[in-house]
């Protein structure tokens, strides 16, 4: 991000007709020091997210009761360390399992990996002695799934490791599954404490347009410009590219896999997880859409419209003038150009 001044931001109100400009932006690019050295300096109102320690922190000063959650699943806070911001508490029940499921499983890896460094000093040949070698063999291993932190060990009076899980660890860290904080400078006046969430999460589209276009399927890099200028072309025409790719998708929605509700119709509220519509899920399952027809994803279907060519036809008799036809198109062709609102 750029430093701006307030006058600049003014100046980008009046071009574009704004009330407001807010910032959203992630938990990296969002910092403390940015936001201190740069986004207030700007005049600028922000949307981001705390850090899991600064989480955690939250919690065990008592600013945020989790037994709240028991019934809701977003709750408005303040507190002290962050002045003059509202702490939008979320809790996803999915996301909560998701995460104590992939934690047992972690845990489990890693009692498989220090299982048999404990038999290794314990067998009767050739044992593994020394605290020093079994430090180093255990350092190995207990780190490779990032869980060493809920496992205590230590090394018994006969030289056998022995290992176990710190309960209290790990019920420290179950406390706050499913759980992340959106911190926003906007006042509620302004947004309410769920159309705040709903602003942050939209960063997952532009999550997904940058990837489009910069790897996917636009692939603005490698840039072979070299004068700055270009360069500002070529991205350019790149972002107008994904511009019209995106039109496209939401009009050919019907013949492809993608849902035709972004966010999924079976949203409980904005902190559950999205899900897909009723009808992309049928499309998936059957392989066809609702007319019948079978659905393509984009890229088979632009390779399948590919095949309409202009071709120029030579009769045999001489003195014959040569002319152009198209390929008739196919049915599945016709339709899109249709969605499209093109004539061929």
């Amino acid at each position: 991000m750029e430093r701006s001044s307030g006058a600049q931001v003014e100046k980008l109100q009046r071009r574009f007709g704004l009330s407001k400009v807010v910032l959203v932006g992630d938990r990296g690019m969002l910092t403390e020091a940015r936001i201190r050295e740069e986004v207030k300096p700007a005049g600028l109102d922000w949307i981001g997210a705390l850090r899991g320690s600064a989480i955690r922190s939250l919690v065990e000063s008592g600013a945020v009761q989790l037994s709240l959650f028991d019934e809701k699943d977003l709750i408005e806070v303040r507190s002290d360390v962050y002045p003059g911001e509202r702490l939008m508490v979320c809790r996803n029940p999915l996301l909560a399992e998701e995460r104590a499921r992939k934690r047992g499983e972690l845990l489990v890896a890693t009692e498989q990996l220090l299982a048999p460094i404990g038999e290794a000093t314990r067998r009767e040949k050739r044992r593994l002695r020394g605290a020093e070698r079994i430090g180093e063999r255990v350092g190995h291993h207990i780190g490779k799934f990032k869980v060493a932190k809920h496992f205590e060990w230590w090394i018994d009076a006969g030289g056998a490791l022995r290992y176990r899980r710190d309960a209290a660890s790990i019920a420290a860290e179950a406390a706050l599954d499913g759980l992340y904080v959106i911190r926003a400078s906007v006042p509620d006046s302004e947004l309410d404490a769920r159309a705040t969430v709903s602003a942050y999460q939209r960063l997952s589209a532009v999550e997904r347009a940058f990837r489009s276009l910069k790897t996917v399927d636009l692939r603005v890099r490698p840039v072979f410009h070299r004068t700055e200028g270009r360069v500002r072309a070529h991205v350019l025409l790149c972002m107008l590219a994904y511009y019209v790719e995106w039109h496209m998708r939401q009009r050919l929605a019907p013949l492809l896999f993608d849902d035709g509700h972004p966010g999924g119709a079976g949203r409980e509220s904005v902190v559950a997880s999205a899900r897909p519509s009723a009808s992309a899920m049928d499309k998936a399952k059957r392989k066809r859409n609702a007319d019948g027809d079978p659905v393509r994803s984009f890229r088979s279907l632009l390779a399948d419209l590919a095949t309409i060519a202009r071709n120029t036809v030579v009769a045999g008799s001489s003195g014959a003038e040569p002319f152009e036809m198209l390929t008739r198109p196919t049915p599945l062709q016709r339709k899109a150009f249709e969605l499209l609102g093109v004539r061929l």
